[in-house]
Parts: C-alpha cells; sequence; structure tokens
C-alpha cells in the first residue's frame, strides 16, 4: 500500500475525540411531545399545500375550510402543464439545469478556495479572506443593477446563463469550507503528503475530499435549496422569455386579476418534490456534517 493511499484512508476517518465519551441520556416523554409539536407545525403547510392542490373551487370556498386531501390533483395539473402562457414544465427543466450546474460548481471551488485558504500558505491570504468574509455583509440587492449591465454587455441577458454564472462560486461557501477543512483536516497530515511526494492536487483530491465530504453535502444541499428557490434574480434577466425557472413560473401562476389557487399550489408542490427528494438522499450526511462541524481535531 502506498503512503498517500493510507493518508487518504486517514483522512477519511473520523476526528478522535479525547477523554471518555459521555454516556447518553434517554429522552423522556416531554422531548418526543415536543419534537411531535414541532414536526406537526413544520409539516402542516406542506399538507395544506397539498389539500388545495387536490381540491376543486367548491371545495376551497367551504366553511370551515376542508382539510381532507381530494381528488383533483391530476386534474389540477394537467391544467397546469397545459397552460400556453406559463410553460411550467420547461420552467421545471430549466431550475433542474441551474441548480444542478450551480451546486456542482459551488462544491468545486468553493472547496478548492476553501482548501487553499485553510492549508497552503501564500502572500496576501489573510487580506484575501476577509474580503471574502466582507462580501457577505453587502446585500445581493444592491449588485442587481450592476450584474443587469455586466450581462447584457455579454449578451447572456435573457438566457440560463445569466441565472447560471453569479452563482459558480459563493462566499459563504468559501468560508464554511475554510472553516470545516481547518478543524477535520490535520497539518501533519498535508505535510505527510507532501513529503511522499504528492502535488496539492493530489493532497485535495486523495485527502482533503474524502474527509469532507460531510460539509460538501451540506453545502450542497443549501446550494442546491437556495439556487432552486430563488426568484429576484431570474425573474429580472428571465423577463418575457419562453423558458423561465420554477418560481418565476409559479408568480406567473399568481398573476392576474382572477388566481386560481388550486392551480397555483399545484404547481408549487410539484416544485416542493425535488427539494424533499433531496433532503431524503442527503439526510444523513446532512446530520453527519453537523456533528462533525462541530469538532475540532
Amino acid at each position: 500500500m502506498s503512503a498517500i493511499t493510507a493518508l487518504g484512508k486517514r483522512g477519511r476517518s473520523r476526528p478522535a475525540l479525547l477523554g471518555r465519551a459521555p454516556q447518553d441520556t434517554p429522552a423522556g416523554v416531554g422531548t418526543y411531545l415536543l419534537l411531535a409539536v414541532t414536526f406537526l407545525f413544520a409539516a402542516f403547510p406542506l399538507y395544506w399545500m397539498f389539500v388545495i392542490a387536490t381540491s376543486t373551487d367548491e371545495a376551497l370556498a367551504k366553511l370551515p375550510p376542508a382539510v381532507i386531501p381530494g381528488d383533483q390533483f391530476l386534474v389540477n395539473l394537467r391544467e397546469v402543464f397545459s397552460l400556453q402562457d406559463v410553460y411550467f414544465a420547461a420552467s421545471l427543466v430549466n431550475s433542474v439545469i441551474v441548480a444542478t450546474v450551480v451546486t456542482a460548481s459551488v462544491l468545486f471551488f468553493c472547496s478548492l478556495a476553501g482548501f487553499a485558504f485553510a492549508k497552503l500558505r501564500f502572500k496576501g491570504s489573510r487580506g484575501l479572506m476577509l474580503f471574502v468574509v466582507l462580501t457577505l455583509t453587502v446585500p445581493n440587492q444592491l449588485g442587481i443593477v450592476a450584474l443587469y449591465i455586466v450581462m447584457g454587455k455579454l449578451g447572456w441577458n435573457g438566457t440560463l446563463l445569466a441565472v447560471i454564472a453569479p452563482g459558480l462560486v459563493t462566499a459563504f461557501g468559501v468560508f464554511y469550507m475554510r472553516q470545516f477543512i481547518v478543524n477535520t483536516v490535520p497539518d501533519e497530515l498535508v505535510e505527510s503528503a507532501r513529503v511522499d511526494g504528492a502535488s496539492t492536487m493530489r493532497i485535495y483530491a486523495n485527502i482533503v475530499l474524502p474527509t469532507i465530504r460531510p460539509a460538501l453535502a451540506v453545502l450542497g444541499l443549501l446550494t442546491f435549496v437556495a439556487t432552486w428557490n430563488d426568484f429576484q434574480w431570474p425573474l429580472i434577466t428571465l423577463s418575457g422569455t419562453d423558458f423561465p425557472t420554477s418560481m418565476v413560473a409559479i408568480s406567473d401562476l399568481a398573476s392576474g386579476n382572477y388566481v386560481i389557487y388550486r392551480r397555483v399550489l399545484a404547481g408549487a408542490f410539484i416544485a416542493t418534490v425535488p427539494l424533499l427528494v433531496m433532503l431524503f438522499i442527503g439526510g444523513r450526511q446532512i446530520v453527519r456534517g453537523i456533528m462533525e462541524g462541530a469538532v475540532k481535531s
């Protein structure tokens, strides 16, 4: 077994905790009751969205309102996808493309930049990191006009490139990955790999990436959800086009003098399903990333 392979396996191991681990305390009835109430409050809006999405206009006018799902979900969904001025099916495809590309780019560039700030020594690193952190204090709305002008000069306004390009790397992602790498990748591990003859990219690929996998899951989910739910910038740059994102399409469903809420919430429910799938797939890695990010090696 080569030394770099051994180092990679060491990098995948969890940070050791000093001292004896505390004994787990069994949760009481009050804890489970509190969790159940919290879950009901969190899940009720999604359930109510589904109830409206499966109901008719007559059911919505009833008092008290219906709390049991109806049988009109497919009918309402067919109406949403058949509207000629909303392009809902295309908007879902566009959202998948934008969110996937942005998430993949953020995971690569932010982890690479975080590794550079955490473990490489170069002139001006502290000043650059301070600049990255300071950009987090600037609201995105302040750059909308300048961003629109830049995208116009590039000829990208009205295309998905204008939605994808501004999100390819984020200051939060760089800062988060830098902090996680500092806490979970020992300096000795990196130096041992260098002595073994590993290049910087080899260390990044074989040691850093396997170690920060939980953090990548957390950042990936946060980025995917934020990109999928982004509304302001896609609305501005894709205004008047035939290929909006899902949030813009839902806004189009809710526009007009008379809003058909069963259509709006049917579309909103379908647009929420990919987020629930992402949470279901990456839930375990997310919890692991949060727990390991709080432990210093």
